[in-house]
């Protein structure tokens, strides 16, 4: 990947991902292709602040980050992606607040690379994402983003959550579990004003998995669970052929209104 040909490259190797299923191993094992990678990467840190990113840019950068999607998404190749620290890289990206088009684009796609990680339950996955403290980040663009932003920085909360560990680490200190529901909560509040099934979906899910939890589950049983969701009227929010959202809310209600345990407190 020469410099000159290097955006046209990319280019093309962005759109030809889907229909060569071993390219994330030929791009890891090709010599200087994660290196040329990288750099098209960190030639942009000086332009997102201040913002100077340019449409042009965002696009080739994404597509340099829908390449590493496909290497963090193969199994063969996962452990490598993590073992190198590669997702670092994008984690600049996600910091960034700037609601201009192409950082959004930047920040979407730098999501999309860490939702590929996260999908198929990989603990080794789960663990490097705590380490590296990634709950912040995505608490902030869970609250600022776009909608689609938010989804799949909801939806990786998600999957940390189901998590054995992910869920331990968020509930180990008041803070770390206040912190998130009060952003699940402030969500909430915004879907009222302006419905998504697709967040909806992955907001409940997320209050759902807190109950497993005891102390968490006491905590949302006392102050922290919004109302829409203990008198059931988020149900009017729920698209009629989701049934997995409506039956999460049910379980949901159930686990809070079916106690037993003696309180347990942070």
């Amino acid at each position: 990947l020469s410099p000159e040909t290097r955006e046209q490259s990319l280019a093309e190797l962005s759109k030809k991902r889907e229909l060569v299923p071993d390219l994330a191993p030929l791009l890891w094992h090709s010599f200087g292709t994660i290196t040329a990678l990288l750099q098209e990467i960190i030639a942009i840190y000086p332009l997102i602040s201040p913002a100077q990113l340019t449409a042009q840019q965002s696009n080739s950068v994404c597509n340099a980050l829908a390449l590493l999607q496909c290497v963090a998404s193969h199994q063969e190749t996962r452990s490598y992606f993590l073992m190198a620290n590669i997702p670092l890289f994008l984690y600049p990206f996600l910091h960034t607040t700037s609601k201009l088009r192409q950082f959004e684009y930047l920040r979407l796609t730098s999501l999309g690379v860490v939702g590929a990680l996260v999908k198929p339950d990989d603990k080794e996955v789960i663990q490097f994402l705590l380490n590296t403290e990634i709950i912040p980040l995505l608490l902030r663009i869970m609250e600022h983003g776009s909608e689609l932003s938010k989804t799949v920085a909801t939806f990786i909360l998600q999957k940390i959550l189901l998590d054995d560990h992910g869920l331990a680490y968020i509930c180990y200190t008041y803070e770390r579990f206040k912190s998130v529901t009060s952003v699940l909560q402030s969500m909430v509040d915004s879907l009222v004003r302006e419905p998504s099934g697709r967040l909806l979906k992955h907001v409940v899910r997320c209050y759902l998995r807190l109950t497993d939890n005891p102390r968490a589950k006491e905590a949302l049983n006392r102050t922290l669970m919004p109302e829409q969701l203990k008198d059931g009227s988020i149900n009017k929010m729920i698209k009629q052929d989701d049934n997995s959202t409506k039956r999460w809310v049910q379980m949901l209600q159930r686990n809070l209104s079916n106690s037993k345990n003696p309180p347990q407190q942070f």
